[in-house]
C-alpha cells in the first residue's frame, strides 16, 4: 500500500459495531465517535431511556438499541441478533459493561465481590462467547475490544480486592482468546484506562476539599499532569477495531496518561 494511503487502514465506515455498557461514561463516547466514523453501531444496556437518547445523537440509520446487558447467554445472543438483524453481520465489539463496589476486603459481604466478578469477567466472558460465535460463523475475522483498567495490573490500598482481580482476568481473557482465535483472523485486545470522567468518577474532579486532595494525589503519578476524559480513548479504540491494528492481538493497552511508566 503507498505511503499515502494508509490512513484508509483506520477506516471503520460500513463496519457494524456492538457496544455493551452504550449507557456509560466511555461506551456513549465510543458509540458516537464510531457513528461520526461512519460505522453502524448496536448500542446495548440496562437504561433505554439513555439508549435511546443517545441514538437520537447519532445519524439517522447508523444505531440500533437492545435493552440488555450481558447477564446470560440469551442476553449476548440476543445483543448479537440485532446487530446482525440490523446491519447485516457483525464486524466486532467494544465489551465495555462493567462495574466496581469498593469495601476493606473484612468488610466487603461476598454477594458484592461475586456482583463485581459476575459484571466484568463473567460479562465480559459471555459478551466474547456470543461475539466469537458470530464472527467465526462469518468466516472473515473481527475484532474483540474488551475494557480493563490500570488496576488489572496495580493494587490499590483503598478496597479494590474485588475489582483489581477481576480486571486481571479481563486482561488474560484477552490473551486466551487471542491464541484461541487467532486463527480465525478474530483479534482481541484490551484497553486499559486510569481515572477517567464519569458520573462515578465526578467526585474527583469537584473542585472541594476531598476532590482537590484526591486529584491533587493521583496527578502526582500521571506525567501528563491531567485526568482523562471519555474521548481520550476514542482514538485506540478504532486503531483497534480497524485494520490498521491487523497484526495487533492479545494486547493489554495502557491509556493512563503515563500512570503506569512511574
Amino acid at each position: 500500500m503507498p505511503p499515502h494511503s494508509q490512513s484508509a487502514r483506520f477506516d471503520i465506515s460500513g463496519g457494524s459495531y456492538l457496544v455493551t455498557g452504550a449507557s456509560g461514561a466511555m461506551g456513549s463516547e465510543a458509540a458516537r465517535s464510531l457513528a461520526a466514523a461512519g460505522a453502524h453501531v448496536t448500542l446495548a444496556g440496562s437504561n433505554v431511556e439513555a439508549l435511546e437518547k443517545l441514538a437520537d445523537e447519532l445519524p439517522r440509520g447508523s444505531s440500533a438499541v437492545v435493552t440488555r446487558r450481558p447477564g446470560s447467554e440469551a442476553d449476548c445472543e440476543a445483543m448479537v441478533e440485532v446487530a446482525v438483524s440490523a446491519f447485516g453481520r457483525l464486524d466486532g465489539v467494544l465489551a465495555a459493561s462493567g462495574v466496581n463496589k469498593v469495601s476493606a476486603i473484612v468488610d466487603m459481604p461476598v454477594s458484592d465481590f461475586e456482583a463485581v466478578m459476575d459484571a466484568n469477567v463473567r460479562g465480559s466472558w459471555l459478551t466474547c462467547k456470543a461475539v466469537g460465535a458470530q464472527l467465526l460463523r462469518q468466516g472473515d475475522g473481527g475484532s474483540v475490544v474488551l475494557v480493563s483498567s490500570t488496576r488489572g495490573r496495580l493494587g490499590h490500598p483503598a478496597g479494590y480486592s474485588a475489582y483489581c482481580p477481576s480486571k486481571a482476568a479481563v486482561d488474560l481473557m484477552a490473551k486466551s482468546l487471542a491464541a484461541e482465535w487467532g486463527g480465525a483472523g478474530i483479534r482481541v485486545n484490551a484497553i486499559a484506562p486510569t481515572v477517567f470522567r464519569s458520573e462515578l468518577t465526578s467526585w474527583m474532579y469537584a473542585d472541594d476539599e476531598l476532590g482537590t486532595a484526591t486529584r491533587t494525589a493521583m496527578l502526582s503519578r500521571i506525567p501528563l499532569g491531567r485526568l482523562a476524559e471519555p474521548d481520550d480513548f476514542v482514538g485506540a479504540l478504532i486503531y483497534l477495531l480497524s485494520g490498521a491494528s491487523s497484526f495487533m492481538t492479545g494486547q493489554v493497552l495502557y491509556l493512563d496518561g503515563g500512570y503506569t511508566a512511574c
